[in-house]
């Protein structure tokens, strides 16, 4: 067994995954994919076709999933096998001939035979297209996304620039085969998360803000995506880019945050809100740069709690907090989860911030304290099969909706 696997989570652990690799230039990104889907825990198997094997080397592939690769079709019908085998079959990369080839269901490569026995299968397969920006622009190539996605094929959509239809990012792909194969116990929810740092300006170039990465805020919404949430995430000014594929809206300050997370919240069942969203603002702010090297003196007022206002606006709604502190910690979170008549809340020791790993501590509505140590990506699962519970019976949300 290969040592990497699972060294970053169990989401994909006991899953089955055929990567089916076409003759694109991005093939090259393949082994690194590969090796990411393991680190989550997936058996890789892979094909490839001739063309493919003109770019990357036999030898990389099967060092980078640990398995002899499929070049060729023998009596042992390895398309059937593999095709019968995966819980997913992964197209990466995708060139506009296979494509083509899948969507008329021409089989003469072990990659296009492997997929048609896939899709005949019912299993889920998955194509990651990358090509010239002309060549996807077709409409032929066009028609045939179309075509194989009303059959139910997932296609993911290329990044065009310089005038290519890339890749997309291995994360991308993994973080979509990971979603695919996640269980949907979140599927029809909407869930609004808060999350990252607020910036309150003093004068132009100055301002209050403080060391969260947003980390916490980016793995809740990757999972609850994940698992079939349709999620919106408000995020601050913080060092980590969200994904994609998730829903953001940018904003700069608590002000902002608590007006959009409100916005938000009339269409949602649920708020998490691991924001670290400023208590104080200055009372005015400086209009230009203040001079240096003078003592000053700067008025402080408190800005409004993002979970307090969401909760006098929607009583009925699922809300969640967090609590960073540096002592007394359990008794802090239970004021606030008291205080702001929140569902769940969870707390956290200061010292963890930035840290990739630390314990937490979810609190419920009736004080019971349950404890977890793990990840932020492990974290964020804890804090969603906690919330699950709570959520309203999907009658009672199409009713409302």
């Amino acid at each position: 067994m290969l040592s990497i696997k699972a060294s970053k989570s169990s989401l994909l652990a006991g899953k089955k995954v055929t990567v089916c690799v076409s003759g694109s230039v991005a093939v090259v990104r393949v082994p690194e994919l590969v090796r990411e889907l393991i680190r989550h825990g997936a058996e890789v198997r892979i094909v490839a076709s001739d063309a493919a094997l003109e770019l990357v080397g036999e030898a990389l592939l099967e060092w980078a999933s640990g398995n002899e690769v499929v070049t060729s079709l023998t009596g042992k019908i390895e398309h059937v096998e593999l095709g019968a085998y995966a819980d997913l079959v992964l197209v990466c990369p995708a060139t506009a001939n296979t494509i083509s080839k899948i969507a008329m269901g021409i089989d003469d490569t072990p990659v296009t035979s492997t997929v048609t026995c896939a899709i005949g299968a019912d299993k889920k397969v998955i194509i990651v297209p990358a090509m010239h920006e002309s060549m996807y622009r077709h409409p032929i190539v066009m028609d045939n996304l179309a075509r194989l996605d009303a059959i139910r094929v997932k296609v993911v959509r290329p990044r065009l620039a310089e005038g290519k239809a890339k890749l997309a990012d291995n994360d991308e792909i993994t973080e979509i085969v990971i979603g695919e194969l996640a269980e949907k116990d979140l599927e029809g929810r909407r869930i609004v998360i808060a999350a990252g740092p607020t910036y309150e300006a003093i004068d132009m170039v100055r301002g209050i803000t403080n060391r969260s990465s947003g980390r916490m805020g980016i793995e809740l919404a990757k999972e609850a995506h994940r698992r079939g949430a349709n999620v919106t995430l408000v995020y601050g000014p913080a060092k980590h880019e969200p994904p994609r594929w998730i829903r953001t809206v940018r904003v700069v300050t608590a002000g902002e945050m608590a007006a959009e997370v409100k916005k938000a919240m009339r269409n949602a069942d649920a708020l998490i809100s691991p924001a670290a969203a400023a208590d104080y603002r200055p009372a005015a702010m400086f209009m230009g740069k203040m001079d240096s090297g003078e003592g000053k003196t700067l008025g402080l007022i408190p800005t409004k709690k993002i979970v307090s206002e969401a909760r006098e606006m929607f009583p009925d709604k699922v809300i969640v907090g967090f609590k960073v502190e540096t002592r007394g910690l359990i008794e802090k979170a239970h004021e606030k989860l008291v205080a702001d008549r929140l569902d769940l809340i969870v707390a956290n020791h200061a010292s963890a911030i930035g840290a990739e790993e630390s314990d937490v501590h979810i609190i419920n509505g009736v004080g019971r304290i349950t404890s977890f140590s793990g990840n932020k990506s492990q974290i964020a699962g804890f804090v969603l099969d906690a919330m699950l519970g709570l959520l309203p019976e999907r009658s009672k949300i199409k009713k409302r909706l």
